[in-house]
Order: structure tokens, then C-alpha cells, then sequence
């Protein structure tokens, strides 16, 4: 597949992430990817607390429970649209997360950078907003756990990492549509659910239509980012075994 610059999908590192995906669906009731679970919906919290922030309102904590659920509590900015924006935050967090991972590591080569800020920004959730001791022990040994990944990985370790939490993220979206749609006890307190309490929409179009955008999202920053270029170009390939 030819692009205009001259490059095309790098099908090593798209076989790579269609498996990672695989394992993730097969693997998502496992307490082996728990650790990857609680770090997407951290992800989702994350953005809830960030839109809070940009709109003006407060953030008074977040929390994350073993069951692999979390909330965000705020004091919500007025007005109708600023509200929308933070409820949909959650839905699009995770997914800008994993695009922003692919599109650093692959096509900017800066895999060390988008890790350390991940860390950063744990360490500094952890800190200002963790709600109990699960959520700052969590928040903390996961900053720590990345940040000697982005120092002592060599690069092919580290572009591994940052694509398997990139395929969670879009596992998480996927899943959480799911719940979204036909899970009446998980709908019922969803963000969803506050949106069509909000607006005319119902819950279920919510659902649908920021699971669309997200899962779209990633789509096309990985489109952008699993791409190989030519010796010349600013792209390497995965499969070239070149760094």
C-alpha cells in the first residue's frame, strides 16, 4: 500500500498489533492483564480530570478499585457544553492516549519521551488526586515501573510496551461500548447515561458515537503510525532490525 510520501504499512508491526489485540479480547477476564486494565481506565479517568481542569472546574479525586472500574470526582464547570465535554473526556482519554503512544513512538521516534511523561503524569495524578491508598499505591508503582522501562528497555522493548498499552487502550473502548450498550447496570451509571441526562441524546447514541470517534481515532494515527519509509525518510521498520 503506497502512501504520497513514498511509504507504506509496515505489516510486521500491523501483525504485531493485531495479535497483541487478540491476546487482549482473549485475555481481558484474566487477572494476568489486570495491571493493564486498571492503567487504561486510569487513562479514562485521566481525561475526565483533564477536560475539568481546561473547563474551569475542580478535581477533588480520583479513585480506581480492584474491580478494574474507577470514578473521577469534580466540581463540573458551568454550562451545558463545558458539562458534555467532561462527561465525553472518559470516552476519547484512552483512546488519544494510545493514538498519541503510536504516533511518538513510531513516527517521531520519542518511545522514551512518551513513556516518561506517562510516568510524570501518574506520579503527579497520584499525588494531587489519588481518593485512597489502592489508587495512589497504583499510581505510583506504575510511574515507577515505567519509568525504568523508558530508561533500561532497549528500543525494541520499549516500542512493545508502548504498542501492547496502545491495543488496550483500543480494547478498552471496544469493551466499554459493550458495557455501554447492553449492560443495563453498567449503563445506568455511565458516562452515557449522564450525557442523556444532560441532553436530548439518549445514552445509547452517547455510547456509540464517542466509542465511534475513539475507535476512529486510533485507527487513523495508526494508519499514520505503522507505516514504513524509505532509508531517506524520518520512518524505520520494526522488521528491519535497525534502531
Amino acid at each position: 500500500m503506497q502512501t504520497s510520501s513514498g511509504s507504506k504499512l509496515d505489516f510486521g508491526r500491523v501483525a504485531l498489533l493485531l495479535v497483541l489485540l487478540g491476546m487482549g479480547w482473549y485475555f481481558w477476564d484474566s487477572p494476568v492483564v489486570w495491571p493493564l486494565k486498571l492503567l487504561v481506565v486510569m487513562m479514562h479517568e485521566g481525561g475526565h480530570a483533564l477536560a475539568t481542569l481546561l473547563a474551569g472546574g475542580a478535581v477533588d479525586r480520583v479513585t480506581l478499585a480492584a474491580t478494574g472500574s474507577g470514578a473521577c470526582l469534580s466540581h463540573l464547570p458551568e454550562g451545558l457544553m463545558a458539562q458534555v465535554a467532561v462527561y465525553s473526556a472518559g470516552y476519547v482519554g484512552s483512546a488519544l492516549a494510545g493514538a498519541f503512544l503510536l504516533l511518538a513512538t513510531y513516527r517521531f521516534r520519542m518511545r522514551r519521551l512518551v513513556l516518561a511523561t506517562a510516568c510524570v503524569g501518574l506520579a503527579v495524578m497520584g499525588v494531587l488526586y489519588a481518593g485512597d491508598s489502592i489508587t495512589l499505591a497504583f499510581c505510583m508503582g506504575t510511574a515507577l515501573v515505567l519509568g525504568l522501562a523508558a530508561k533500561y528497555l532497549p528500543d525494541g522493548g520499549v516500542d512493545m510496551l508502548n504498542l501492547l498499552l496502545a491495543a488496550f487502550s483500543a480494547l478498552y473502548v471496544a469493551f466499554d461500548l459493550r458495557s455501554d450498550l447492553w449492560s443495563g447496570a453498567a449503563r445506568s451509571v455511565s458516562d452515557a447515561a449522564r450525557l442523556a441526562h444532560l441532553t436530548p441524546v439518549p445514552s445509547w447514541a452517547w455510547a456509540a458515537l464517542w466509542s465511534f470517534v475513539s475507535l476512529a481515532l486510533l485507527g487513523l494515527f495508526a494508519r499514520w503510525s505503522l507505516r514504513a519509509a524509505h532509508p531517506e525518510g524520518l520512518g524505520y521498520s520494526l522488521t528491519s532490525g535497525r534502531r
